[in-house]
């Protein structure tokens, strides 16, 4: 047994460790999980440091979509929120304008390499942003009791603020309540709901619920 050890096994020990050294490298360089792979991503296009005065006034806003290759392990777990598309607006102002968006815009592992971006330009629009009030219009509906009629509506507040891109602002004459069903009511009614603007690039400041009350009179008997 000694003379098998010393002749098999310790017989050019180190050079035999050294071959076994060599051969886990090149299996493990040549292994499946190190072969490059490629993926497309779609991610949204963050925007960076946009001035505090300015609106985002494009109505629709392309994702990116990215494809970045890689070795297959990471490519197998990557996920979309692993990579990010970031366009700088530090210097934008109100009108139209292009970005570039290539691969320097892309932030993502060390290891993975960003073969396409599509699109290659995104194109803005940038507004001033406005603040004002308008009035609160409430919808009501409903089936009343027979021989009753809407006397009054009230609404509780009145007035909301609204802010966003100037030019779309300026363009609300009011906001709306979610349809308030009265049906059954009798003498009087009070309705907690919600207001909303139909311009999507316009938004209400604290949005909370507001009051609605229905005061109901006779059928013919005036106000």
């Amino acid at each position: 047994m000694k003379d098998f050890m010393r002749r098999w096994v310790l017989h050019n020990f180190w050079l035999k460790v050294l071959s076994l050294l060599i051969a886990t490298a090149l299996w493990m360089a040549i292994s499946p999980e190190q072969e490059p792979a490629e993926v497309e991503v779609r991610v949204p296009i963050e925007f960076q440091h946009v001035p505090a005065h300015l609106e985002i006034s494009s109505i629709t806003i392309p994702e990116a979509q990215i494809r970045v290759r890689g070795p297959e392990s990471l490519i197998r777990n990557l996920r979309s929120t692993d990579i990010h598309a970031q366009l700088e607006m530090a210097d934008a102002k109100p009108g139209e304008r292009t970005f570039d968006l290539t691969a320097q815009q892309i932030r993502h592992s060390g290891e993975l390499h960003v073969v396409q971006v599509v699109p290659g330009q995104v194109h803005m629009s940038f507004d001033t942003r406005m603040t004002r009030e308008v009035e609160v219009h409430p919808r009501v509906i409903g089936k009343f009791v027979e021989g009753e009629q809407i006397g009054r509506v009230l609404v509780d507040p009145e007035r909301i603020t609204i802010t966003g891109p100037q030019h779309h602002v300026e363009t609300v004459d009011s906001a709306t309540t979610d349809p308030v069903d009265v049906s059954g009511t009798q003498t009087e009614g009070s309705f907690m709901t919600m207001v909303y603007v139909s311009d999507p690039l316009v938004q209400v400041v604290n949005p909370a619920p507001v009051r609605v009350t229905v005061i109901m009179q006779k059928s013919g008997t005036g106000h």
